[in-house]
């Protein structure tokens, strides 16, 4: 019998360490999964899903050591938080100004000069994305409620941030979803680039019974996701830009309340989060062109218990959520975390919740939702918006008169 030698001994166990270990870092879903849905409280309906893995899948925890660091307190209900990138945070208030925070948490003075906002209800100041050429040109682009003749718009700004960094610089307005509302609720109000440096904005059906049918209507910007070029003009090449009587604008529609979207890193894919009434929160994978469903189907019900509508959750040529959940958890800001620093949330999505006070976890395989987890859940604080920094922590801010920053990082 052939006898190794201690240095090939020494190799193998190393080859075979290294493999194992690699193995584990690709988000061994079996062993850290639990048969039972981290939701335990009844549901508002009866209705069932339409695939597997779309409602109450399993638990699953992180087994990687982290730590949530309150960073910062004082904000004046933050609404959108985005990178820059030098690494500092450039966050929204809902008053109409915004705020600058380092990774030490110091907060800057209210950087002002941003167009009049609606503060009122839903509205205010809202999502904030940076130009991908920020470094050179300090370009910013902003959503908010605007009041203009007839009612209350979701409006896109932008402007340049001054370089001293008190004020936005030649500020004005490249959008309006119209047409005009008399309500305060619903605005949508997401903002980011998509890879061919045009803008993706959410836009709110408006919540009233009398708008709701407008997010089926392709003549009105109520309940879409639109897509525009930096200057506000539509982009060619969506669904119905040469489509008779329909907003060249419109990218898909059929969206109750969008206040997250998020562009999965590998394969580019957007993906929204979006409220549902009293149940039906959803995920979704946003495709071109396409119908997702409300109000004509959902999976929850009028705030007085009733039905909406027909009270049905499938009809052909209407998109499925990929999730969605009963009782609500009101997903606001989502991304995805793309970072090695904790390898098995690679690829996940991470959700900031309002009324569910805590970050939500979804374990993301083929388009599927796997697994879900909750974090922050000893906080106690409503989740507005999240964002997964280059540093591999996530930063999320929470809403209301004393909002906080918090970091989640690896210990």
């Amino acid at each position: 019998m052939k006898i190794l030698s201690l240095p090939i001994i020494a190799l193998s166990l190393f080859i075979i360490f290294t493999a194992c270990n690699n193995k584990a870092a690709q988000k061994n879903k079996d062993l850290v999964s639990s048969d039972t849905s981290v939701e335990t409280q009844k549901a508002n309906t009866n209705y069932k899903p339409a695939f597997a893995q779309q409602y109450r899948v399993k638990s699953v925890h992180t087994t990687t050591p982290y730590t949530v660091t309150e960073l910062a307190t004082g904000l004046q209900n933050a609404w959108g938080i985005a990178e820059l990138p030098d690494g500092r945070f450039i966050i929204t208030q809902k008053n109409g100004t915004l705020r600058i925070a380092n990774q030490q948490g110091v907060l800057s003075d209210a950087i002002t000069g941003l167009p009049a906002v609606k503060n009122a209800g839903q509205g205010g100041l809202l999502g904030i994305t940076i130009d991908p050429d920020f470094k050179n040109n300090k370009m910013l682009y902003w959503v908010f409620s605007e009041a203009i003749d007839g009612g209350n718009v979701t409006a896109v700004g932008k402007g340049m941030l001054s370089n001293d960094e008190k004020t936005v610089q030649n500020a004005q307005v490249i959008y309006r979803a119209l047409p005009a509302y008399n309500g305060t609720l619903h605005y949508g109000g997401r903002i980011l680039f998509d890879k061919d440096g045009s803008l993706f904005v959410s836009t709110g059906e408006r919540s009233d019974k009398i708008t709701r049918p407008q997010a089926q209507d392709l003549n009105s910007a109520l309940g879409k996701i639109v897509r525009i070029h930096p200057d506000g003009t539509p982009v060619n090449t969506n669904p119905f830009f040469n489509t008779p009587n329909a907003k060249k604008e419109i990218y898909s529609y059929g969206h109750r309340n969008t206040q997250g979207m998020t562009l999965q890193p590998q394969s580019g894919n957007l993906w929204n989060s979006e409220f549902g009434p009293r149940g039906g929160d959803e995920i979704n994978l946003v495709q071109k062109g396409k119908n997702y469903g409300w109000p004509t189907i959902t999976y929850g019900l009028e705030y007085s218990g009733g039905t909406i509508g027909d009270g049905i959750t499938q009809k052909e040529g209407m998109e499925q959520p990929v999730y969605y959940w009963d009782p609500v958890i009101s997903p606001s800001g989502i991304t995805f975390y793309s970072s090695n620093v904790i390898s098995e949330w690679k690829d996940d999505l991470f959700l900031a919740c309002l009324s569910g006070q805590h970050v939500a976890r979804l374990m993301i395989k083929n388009n599927q939702v796997v697994g879900e987890e909750r974090l922050l859940t000893d906080v106690n604080k409503r989740c507005r918006d999240i964002v997964a920094a280059k540093d591999g922590a996530l930063y999320v801010i929470t809403d209301g008169n004393n909002g906080s920053i918090y970091k989640i990082s690896k210990k």
